[in-house]
């Protein structure tokens, strides 16, 4: 180990501080980045500057998990996996951390009717390779995906911002009968259907939308199981996929049709094992 790698116990500890200013900042509550610094120098003798930078670090790498960032400490992407194993066991040793975030979902942000609907992230518009390659690395490694797969307070918030949110945009359009229409299909129904909400659109068409939420980025990896990838083709026209990201913050969305093939890469990252 050279002199400018750093320790697990020193990864642990500049990870400890980011996630307590974090925490801080999403619940609105105000601190003093300075202090935080000041503290770390003290606990582990690195330099204000080093560990400023390793704030960035961190940013880059919690990027990669599908978290948000600390405002400020714009992400670096030149850190080791040390320093995502050392968020690997923060999160670990702080399941609640993900939980609370949306636990309760405020009323006032489900029934919300404005957000931002973008276009989705495209070829063209790709990061740096050097960027793209960490951010695939950390996704990989760590399942990112899947955990906010299994995160089922995250999932069931997002799909109720956009049923809200699709109920809410036909009552402006005076057509009240389609916003009774509405289902949350999922909840209703359970999860088997390969979408969540079932709206409509203003001519009376059937709008199946599958709901896919993030605390992360727009490139965020989801994964999206058989049944939804076989309803997407057999409803091509009826199907969207809703995609929130950034959901803690400041939630954004876009929207993509089948095929999907068309706009993300499929992989397959499970196989059924069978005695016969």
């Amino acid at each position: 180990m050279s002199l400018d790698d750093w320790s697990d116990t020193e990864n642990d500890a500049v990870v400890a501080s980011y996630f307590a200013m974090l925490s801080d900042e999403l619940a609105g509550q105000s601190y003093v980045k300075a202090s935080h610094n000041r503290l770390l120098q003290e606990q582990i003798g690195r330099t204000r500057g080093s560990i400023e930078f390793k704030y960035c670090n961190v940013s880059a790498a919690a990027k990669g998990f599908g978290l948000p960032i600390i405002k400020g400490y714009q992400p670096r992407f030149n850190f080791q996996m040390t320093l995502a194993e050392a968020i690997s066991r923060w999160l670990a040793k702080h399941p609640e951390w993900e939980t609370a975030l949306h636990n309760p979902l405020h009323s006032e942000f489900a029934e919300a009717t404005t957000l931002f609907v973008g276009v989705a992230p495209t070829l063209r518009n790709t990061p740096p390779p050097e960027e793209t390659e960490k951010m695939r690395a950390v996704a990989m490694r760590f399942d990112i995906a899947g955990r906010d797969e299994r995160n089922r307070k995250l999932g069931r918030a997002g799909e109720e911002v956009v049923f809200h949110r699709e109920r809410a945009q036909l009552k402006e359009l005076g057509l009240h009968d389609l916003a009774r229409r509405v289902r949350w299909t999922s909840q209703e129904d359970g999860d088997g259907a390969g979408y969540d909400i079932l709206s409509f659109l203003p001519d009376g068409g059937e709008r199946l939308i599958e709901v896919k939420t993030t605390n992360g980025w727009e490139r965020t990896p989801f994964h999206i199981s058989r049944n939804e990838l076989e309803v997407a083709n057999a409803r091509r026209d009826d199907w969207y996929l809703f995609r929130l990201y950034d959901f803690a913050r400041a939630p954004k969305a876009f929207e993509i049709r089948p095929p999907l093939e068309a706009h993300v890469a499929l992989t397959a990252t499970s196989f059924q094992a069978s005695f016969g």
